[in-house]
């Protein structure tokens, strides 16, 4: 038995470790959570773990120390390096590790930084993550002198994803923001592979994010790349989150598909392949889609938001794909089920080369209710849970109709509206939809009431 390590209790989250780095979350913190991790896996009768990191500044340095933990617990290490988290799922999964950890902040500020992990095939998240926290406590970490190699998979994982891409009719001409994130080389060497017009930008990775923030699910982050589309008269263009799990997409006319958009698409290639297949989608997707998915023949499964939550019904549930709000997009149908923004990428482009239609078109062809876009509101830490419960008992002490799976989504006349709690951010997170903008008008009032309820002042305007 060693001394133990506590870590700031704000950085265990539900899905993964998230902090500011130096902060919240130190060098000590990378290597108390390698040892911990390496003395469940060894419990676990495990050995080997793949890890792997993104683009930050402070990435290189917390991979080593988590390196040192992992081995010092006994665990052998096949260091991958620098790259998008989901080379680091499909490292994990073709060399059949026991177990993987990337180092990434994903889409948050360039002074964040964060840990997910997988055991086995599956997240490591949730209860799992509270283990860890407490065997780090404790000190009762295992004691070895595991070996540690360097392993280069971006070649091999290039020709994976681009195995898929099924050329049709149709060439397209694609711009591409990997928003200087983890993917740039990787998808830069994709891009060779695949016919058609291919004009990348910002695809230089750099930690500090120069260019602007690596999150396609804000509107503003798209200018450059819905400039690039439209000076080039181009298709479509693709971005990507920070660490390359997330897409977002944006048609020739620059419209911003959204994630249940980007699914109906998906869902009906899949179905078209598994008649009759579960395909799941989190709380903040239309009902459109989940109308969609009924009438094109599968079973449509609404569930909680959050990467490591839906891989983990997917798995139970043996469904074909899933995909949330966020652009996190996972194919089980001819993949490995996890989410990965590459492959949904060679995805969409090989259901785009084979269709009649072009983007614009099909997206012209989608349901179109009123709703809006995803909407934060400022709750610190703790405050936001205890937020969710007070609005979760005044809508059921009053009758509503409420699915409490994840926050409240409430189904009233005129569409539905929810709130959650983010996972990753001291934030709420709102979406409502409608008929027609008096009903979004209604459903923003009523959510705007339940807030103020709980003193949390929504922006003017709303």
């Amino acid at each position: 038995m060693t001394g133990g390590h506590r870590f700031d209790p704000t950085i265990i989250r539900e899905y993964d470790i998230r902090g500011v780095v130096d902060k919240t979350l130190t060098t000590e913190d990378a290597r108390a959570i390698g040892r911990a991790f390496g003395t469940i896996l060894r419990e676990q009768g495990g050995k080997t773990v793949c890890v792997g990191h993104d683009g930050r500044v402070s990435s290189p340095e917390l991979d080593a120390a988590l390196c040192e933990g992992l081995t010092g617990a006994g665990a052998d290490v096949i260091r991958i390096g620098l790259g998008p988290t989901p080379m680091l799922y499909f490292a994990a999964t073709t060399l059949s590790a026991d177990g993987g950890i990337q180092v990434t902040g994903s889409h948050n500020p360039p002074d964040q930084n964060g840990f997910k992990m997988m055991m086995g095939k599956a997240s490591f998240f949730g209860e799992q993550l509270k283990k860890l926290a407490a065997v780090a406590a404790s000190g009762e970490f295992a004691i070895g002198a595991g070996r540690a190699a360097i392993r280069d998979v971006m070649d091999d994982y290039v020709a994976r994803l681009q195995k898929d891409f099924r050329p049709g009719k149709r060439t397209l001409a694609v711009g591409w923001d990997p928003g200087n994130g983890a993917c740039g080389e990787v998808m830069m060497k994709l891009i060779a592979q695949l016919p058609g017009r291919h004009v990348a930008i910002n695809e230089k990775i750099d930690g500090t994010f120069p260019n602007h923030h690596p999150d396609p699910t804000e509107p503003h982050n798209l200018k450059q790349l819905q400039d690039t589309v439209a000076r080039g008269k181009l298709d479509l263009g693709i971005a990507f989150d920070g660490d390359g799990d997330r897409i977002g997409v944006i048609d020739s006319k620059g419209r911003i598909l959204w994630g249940d958009q980007l699914m109906a698409l998906y869902a009906k290639d899949v179905l078209s392949r598994v008649p009759g297949a579960t395909i799941i989608a989190d709380v903040k997707a239309s009902q459109s889609l989940f109308d969609e998915i009924a009438k094109l023949g599968g079973k449509p499964l609404m569930w909680r938001t959050g990467h490591s939550l839906i891989k983990s019904k997917m798995q139970e549930t043996k469904a074909a794909l899933a995909g949330e709000m966020s652009g996190h997009i996972f194919f089980a149908e001819g993949y490995y089920g996890y989410d990965d923004a590459l492959y949904a990428a060679v995805r969409l482009l090989s259901i785009l080369s084979n269709s009649d239609l072009s983007l614009a078109e099909l997206r012209d062809r989608m349901p179109q209710p009123v709703n809006t876009p995803e909407l934060r509101f400022d709750c610190g830490e703790t405050r936001k849970f205890q937020v969710i419960d007070e609005v979760k008992d005044r809508l059921k002490k009053n009758g509503a109709k409420v699915i409490d799976i994840d926050g409240v989504r409430v189904n009233t006349p005129d569409g539905w509206w929810l709130l959650r709690a983010s996972n990753t951010q001291a934030v709420l997170v709102a979406r409502a939809e409608a008929k027609d903008q008096a009903g979004l008008g209604r459903l923003k009032a009523a959510l705007g009431d339940q807030l103020k309820a709980s003193g949390v002042q929504p922006p003017a305007g709303f």
